[in-house]
């Protein structure tokens, strides 16, 4: 019995990759980075509500509380993520000049990654007190 013909290399079958050699990861990590926005937008809000019409002490004291601080870094994270990974697709299909493109997308990781990296500090400065 003969196996069906297939247009795919044999290194693509083994690596299972499509023809733009990355699979569907990226769309798998941005429906993930969404659902996880989506579990905990919920407790953000109360928490944003908690936060409302408090000076810096109150808010302190309440992001001191190990959850909250965790419940708020989590979101971040996955926001920084979703944020990233978006961007990047937008960038790789509809920007065609090489340069421009590596140079957007390099633009857009650093971008995110400062600002994850921003808001963690805030929080983590805000939650201990200092």
């Amino acid at each position: 019995m003969s196996r069906p013909s297939s247009m795919r290399t044999p290194l693509g079958r083994v690596r299972n990759l499509g023809s733009s050699h990355s699979g569907t990861t990226d769309f798998w990590r941005q429906r993930l980075t969404a659902v996880a926005m989506t579990l905990l937008i919920v407790p953000v809000i109360v928490i944003v509500l908690m936060l409302i019409g408090r000076n810096q002490a109150g808010a302190a004291q309440i992001l001191g509380s190990l959850p909250i601080a965790i419940i708020l870094v989590l979101f971040i994270i996955a926001s920084a993520w979703h944020m990233k990974i978006g961007m990047q697709i937008v960038i790789e299909d509809y920007v065609h000049n090489e340069t421009v493109k590596l140079v957007s997308v390099m633009a857009n990781n650093f971008f995110c990654i400062a600002v994850a990296l921003a808001s963690i500090y805030a929080i983590l400065k805000l939650s201990s007190g200092v």
